[in-house]
């Protein structure tokens, strides 16, 4: 019985000191995991770059789609989509200025060494937010994260992973 009690305590014990050495940035709570996003910090009131295949301008709705091995690019940060509709804001001095971009088609957010990988996403240039949804996998240098669904917020350089989040941590030397 003493040596049962005691492999307990050593268990307990290593499992202490193994959850202390994973990385700071990574909190889990709940079903979210909040993230610090070093590379993901990004001013949205940078010029919006974006190349496609196609585009297609819609004057009533305010909106363009963009087609076709879809690339944008903020600075450093790159979104690849197989489709965004960019809607744009209107009335007053804002007509013409980006409210927000749509993208689908299989999303991929580059920043850095950190990437991210979901079906679709909505960056509110606004808000400096980017909420990538469906199958997100997370990359950050050799660690892996994944969730139904990111937010990034870029003027503070943090993220929040929601939905059944799974964490695969490399440590140090391996």
């Amino acid at each position: 019985m003493n040596e049962r009690f005691g492999l307990k305590k050593i268990l307990a014990i290593a499992f202490v000191l193994f959850a202390a050495a994973l990385p700071a940035q990574i909190q889990a709570q709940g079903q979210s995991t909040r993230i610090a996003f070093g590379g993901f910090s990004q001013d949205p009131r940078l010029p919006v770059e974006i190349t496609a295949d196609a585009l297609e301008i819609d004057q009533a709705d305010g909106t363009a789609t963009f087609r076709g091995n879809v690339v944008i690019g903020q600075g450093e940060m790159r979104l690849g989509a197989a489709m965004a509709r960019v809607e744009y804001k209107t009335g007053g001095d804002t007509t013409g200025e980006i409210r927000r971009m749509v993208l689908s088609g299989g999303v991929t957010l580059v920043n850095g060494s950190e990437a991210a990988e979901a079906k679709s996403a909505v960056y509110s240039i606004e808000d400096g937010r980017i909420v990538l949804s469906g199958g997100v996998i997370l990359t950050q240098g050799r660690n892996a994260l994944s969730a139904d669904r990111l937010i990034v917020d870029l003027k503070t350089g943090t993220g929040l992973m929601e939905g059944r989040v799974k964490t695969i941590l490399q440590p140090e030397g391996n």
